[in-house]
């Protein structure tokens, strides 16, 4: 019910903000300084909540809910949850190129610590209650039910007594919230893109060969996210307090300027991903301007989680690996015209393709894909891509995203006195 809420929200917001700019579109200068101007304001105000009452909730949330199960960091679960929700409504309803599963992760995790509080049951019980909280929130996000049960035990791998009790505990949180979702969102998938059909055996080499290349842009995600998030650690003064009005600025600019580069009424530049995708699909754009929307959206990743906005970094990689995924297609169908009779099915493999590079939890990345999209037959394919994207990433020596983020969590904890950490 959260996650409908905070999705219906921030749709809601966005919804009002476009009939802004619509009302004010014949009048040249304002067409873009108030839609600006209006962005800056909510993220700016999403900033306020969250460095004043909850620090812990910038970003995704994913490091500290793991490092809460690991009792490194103290779950603040009544200021998180808040704070979470409606920082998030204020930041992704700006268009913030940020996803949903970051914070219905963390708000999962905040209200099952709440329940093991109110029911006042034991810490083992409390740090279960809290992975199956966080197994449901990318469930809800992502209506993917077996893949919130993989992430828990793929990428967040707690640790408890009894690893059979934790196991039920997070399936059945996964499937109340996947038919609580559904109620409210209907049975479709989430991205309701082509079904296809099983690929051929001697097509497979290419999804080798798209894993490696989706290994690197995984490699390249992860450096230069850490070297965003060290450089906008640095500021001070009036630069860091007034953060989220300039970045939201910004991305308040981009939403004005979308439509006039892609000719389309969705978020393609800005937002959590899915106007990119569907774009991408259903537009068929020249490669010139599939390239430019990457390699846009791939620095706005940078600029808004580097900032440090609430948001999640799930769904803004979908969309960049499906760029990504469709470009190289298209040139391997130029070269190879009869071997890929739907370069299409490129993209949905390279969607698990780039979580897996980045994240390195491949069996989590391949399930998301297929109960995404409801594609279940080009499980082959999947793996190939996601294999391979893995193990290239590994070989150029990255390490997965969210045990360095967790790291980094950590030793800034360590560098605050004691009399001022959280």
């Amino acid at each position: 019910m959260i996650a409908t809420f905070l999705r219906h929200s921030v749709n809601f917001l966005i919804l009002q903000r476009s009939l802004i700019a619509q009302a004010i579109a014949d009048y040249p200068v304002l067409a873009w300084f108030i839609p600006s101007l209006i962005s800056g304001g909510m993220v700016f105000l999403s900033f306020w909540l969250m460095r004043r009452f909850a620090p812990e909730t910038s970003g995704s949330g994913i490091p500290q809910v793991e490092g809460a199960l690991d009792g490194v960091f103290t779950f603040r679960a009544f200021r998180v949850l808040p704070v979470k929700l409606f920082g998030g409504i204020l930041s992704m309803g700006a268009g913030m190129v940020a996803g949903f599963e970051g914070p219905t992760i963390q708000m999962g995790s905040a209200i099952a610590k709440i329940v093991g509080s109110l029911a006042k049951t034991s810490q083992e019980n409390i740090r279960i209650l809290i992975a199956a909280g966080a197994g449901a929130g990318l469930t809800a996000a992502f209506n993917a039910p077996i893949a919130g049960i993989l992430f828990i035990t793929e990428e967040v791998r707690p640790k408890f007594e009894s690893w059979t009790l934790a196991y039920r505990s997070v399936m059945v949180a996964c499937v109340t919230a996947t038919i609580s979702a559904r109620l409210f969102n209907g049975q479709t998938a989430f991205l309701k893109i082509t079904q296809f059909e099983r690929v051929s055996l001697s097509d497979l080499w290419m999804f080798g060969v798209l894993g490696i290349g989706l290994g690197v842009l995984g490699y390249g995600f992860n450096f230069f996210l850490f070297r965003a998030l060290d450089w906008f650690r640095q500021l001070r003064g009036l630069p860091y307090r007034f953060t989220g009005l300039w970045v939201g600025s910004v991305i308040g600019f981009l939403i004005w300027l979308s439509p006039l580069v892609t000719a389309s009424d969705q978020q393609v530049l800005t937002g959590s991903g899915e106007g990119a995708i569907f774009w991408s699909f259903n537009q068929e754009p020249p490669g010139y301007l599939l390239l430019f929307v990457l390699v846009v959206r791939f620095a706005l990743v940078m600029f808004c989680y580097g900032s440090g906005a609430i948001g999640g970094i799930f769904a803004p990689m979908l969309s960049i690996s499906t760029l990504f995924s469709l470009s190289m297609a298209r040139e391997l169908n130029s070269w190879f015209p009869d071997q890929i009779p739907q370069p299409a099915v490129f993209a949905v493999a390279g969607m698990g393709g780039l979580v897996a590079a980045t994240v390195r939890a491949p069996l989590t990345a391949m399930m998301l894909t297929m109960e995404l999209t409801d594609n279940y037959f080009i499980v082959l394919p999947l793996l190939v891509t996601c294999l391979f994207a893995s193990i290239s990433a590994h070989l150029l020596g990255g390490e997965p995203i969210y045990s360095v983020l967790l790291k980094r969590a950590y030793e800034k904890l360590q560098s605050i006195p004691q009399s001022d950490s959280v």
